[in-house]
Formats: structure tokens, C-alpha cells, sequence
């Protein structure tokens, strides 16, 4: 089944809540889903369509000191290990260049190996820095340049 991977809707996050548990298995991140995000930067958040569904999504934006930062990018259970996250990254990488992006940046827990790996995959640098959501809360920060010839799009 062909995956069409169009600008994200707010709309679009009410049917990824509604199945969440396929997206992040056991960990609740709904807080995370803020459609405002949505509304104000949706050049930069992409949901992954097929017919049977959003098979994955990104949100994401560029800062004012032109890093593009992924919010948060998820996969469907049944969607995993076929190159849609990277599609996904690809996708807001081009819009965040158009933007002015010269670097990337992401989080994740530490506990995270899927996602350590994944961002390592793509070229990230992975980083613990602690305290970086709070007294206590380690969180590895990954970080990528984006070479000056790739930026323009």
C-alpha cells in the first residue's frame, strides 16, 4: 500500500490520539500532541498517509536560531522498519532548509534505545545533558549539522 507523506492537519492529531497506544506502545506522550503546533508551523509537520490511515507523523520547527527541531515523529506499530521515519525526516528536513535550518535537533529519554539508534542512523549526535527537562531529568539531546550545499533545498 502506497504512503503519501502530506502536511499534517490539526485533525489529524485527534486520530493519532485515538490510537496512541499504536504509536508509543506503553508510554503516554498525548500531553505532548499540541495542536497549536500545528497551527503555527504547518510547513514543518508531515503525517504519513496510506488508505488504512496515518501510518506516521512528524511535528516539528525551525528556531529562531535556524536549528529545525523535531518535536516529535512516531510510526504505527505495523508501519515500523520500512524507511518511513527516515521519509518522515527527510520531508522536514527539505521544508526546515527552505526555512533557514543550518542545524537539526531532537530529544528522547534516556531509556530510549530505539530511538538513540534510529537518530544515530540518520547521522545525529547523541548527548546526555542533565537536568535538560528539569531538576533530575537526563534527557539525550541529538544534534546534526546540515552542510551549507544541502540547505537551499
Amino acid at each position: 500500500m502506497d504512503t503519501e507523506i502530506t502536511q499534517a492537519r490539526p485533525a489529524d492529531l485527534h486520530v493519532v490520539l485515538a490510537e496512541h497506544s499504536r504509536y508509543w506502545g506503553e508510554r503516554d506522550l498525548r500531553s505532548l500532541h499540541l495542536v497549536a503546533l500545528l497551527q503555527e508551523f504547518p510547513a514543518t509537520c508531515f503525517a504519513a498517509r496510506a488508505g488504512d490511515g496515518i501510518r506516521g507523523y512528524l511535528i516539528g520547527f525551525v528556531t529562531p536560531d535556524a536549528t529545525g527541531y523535531v518535536h516529535l515523529v512516531a510510526t504505527r506499530d505495523d508501519s515500523r522498519g520500512v524507511g518511513l521515519g527516515r521519509r518522515l525526516y527527510a520531508e522536514f528536513e527539505r521544508a526546515a532548509r527552505r526555512q533557514g535550518a543550518r542545524r537539526m535537533k531532537a530529544i528522547t529519554s534516556v531509556g530510549n534505545t530505539g530511538s538513540v539508534a534510529f537518530h544515530r542512523a540518520l547521522g545525529f549526535d547523541a548527548r546526555a545533558v542533565e537536568d535538560y527537562d528539569g531538576p533530575g531529568r537526563t534527557m539525550v539531546v541529538f544534534g546534526r549539522d546540515l552542510p551549507a550545499a544541502d540547505r537551499d533545498g
